[in-house]
């Protein structure tokens, strides 16, 4: 099979397009022909300085396509289905064996592309609202990296709770992109100063919860934060090599952070029932995936070079 490998990490320009050996499937999995790739924050990550499994490693945690092989004992997944799937690694090819637990059927006819976007960008920007951040109607959150792909799912699902929405990004432009998704207060970070823009938007009362994917922006995240209010730590977007943080203003007013890893639960019937609503919601139109644009698998490198210019709004998805 073709994939985007490298055997060392390093830039975008460490990824070759090459042949490698075909995924098989094993015992509890399935392995799916991959039609599309999201390409996820954590893939450049990793490729910048994550492990590598093997060599050459063939990166990724997100992709969706058709059900070619079952493996022994899987019993509710079948040879043909579509699906979108996520694991620790192999995305970035044209076969992947994942465990069966973590392929979610898609409705009939559901655009591939869409689908390989979903489970951890929707399903993580899930959990930082509702299930860590506790989120509730007509309270008011602040979304960092708004025009990231988990800033774009938080933003619609924050809207659809009822929530006052505001976010940030680093332009103007970015930032008009968002309103129609549900953004009601945009802050272009470059510009103006995000805890005094927050103040003066909620009279200087604070937001309820941050969802912050980026990380060297958390003492700017517990500083818009009102009483009794909630960060979800989501990310290391920003690449901070040291994010030391003084945690003394979180007494201030009883807030609290909670770092949030959907990997830790996502074969869990919680985490695994949510994304499936997730991608159900999706189909029906009820929540938009946004792409911002679409490459080749052979042009990897190009990819994640682009992903890395910060120009992107949404995700942006590879095909084989």
């Amino acid at each position: 099979m073709k994939a985007a490998v490298y055997y060392e990490n390093g830039p975008p320009s460490v990824l070759k397009y090459e042949d490698v050996p075909d995924a098989r499937v094993f015992p509890g999995g399935v392995l799916i022909r991959v039609e599309a790739i999201s390409i996820e924050g954590g893939d450049t990550l990793n490729r910048l300085g994550g492990a590598l499994m093997s060599k050459p490693h063939v990166v990724g945690y997100q992709a969706a396509g058709e059900i070619i092989e079952v493996g022994e004992g899987v019993t509710d997944l079948k040879v043909g289905q579509k699906v979108a799937t996520t694991n620790a690694f192999g995305s970035h090819a044209e076969l992947r064996a994942v465990p069966a637990r973590v392929a979610w059927p898609l409705p009939k006819g559901m655009d591939t592309k869409i689908a390989s976007v979903i489970p951890v960008t929707f399903g993580t920007a899930d959990d930082c609202l509702f299930e860590f951040g506790r989120l509730r109607k007509g309270e008011t959150a602040l979304i960092q990296a708004g025009a990231s792909g988990v800033g774009v799912a938080a933003i619609q699902l924050a809207k659809r709770a009822g929530a006052t929405v505001y976010a940030t990004a680093s332009s103007d432009a970015r930032l008009e992109q968002l309103k129609p998704l549900g953004l009601d207060h945009g802050i272009n970070y470059r510009t103006q100063d995000v805890v005094a823009e927050i103040m003066k938007l909620t009279g200087n009362r604070g937001v309820d919860v941050v969802v912050d994917p980026v990380g060297s922006t958390l003492q700017t995240s517990i500083a818009c934060l009102a009483p009794r209010g909630r960060v979800s730590l989501v990310g290391q977007a920003g690449r901070a090599a040291d994010n030391m943080i003084d945690p003394r203003p979180l007494m201030a007013g009883n807030k609290s952070l909670t770092g949030v890893f959907l990997g830790a639960e996502i074969a869990g019937d919680r985490a695994h029932d949510n994304i499936q609503r997730l991608i159900n919601d999706v189909a029906k139109g009820d929540l938009k995936v946004v792409i911002d644009k679409v490459f080749p698998l052979r042009e990897a490198a190009a990819a994640h070079a682009y992903i890395e210019s910060r120009a992107a709004v949404g995700r942006v998805v590879m095909v084989p």
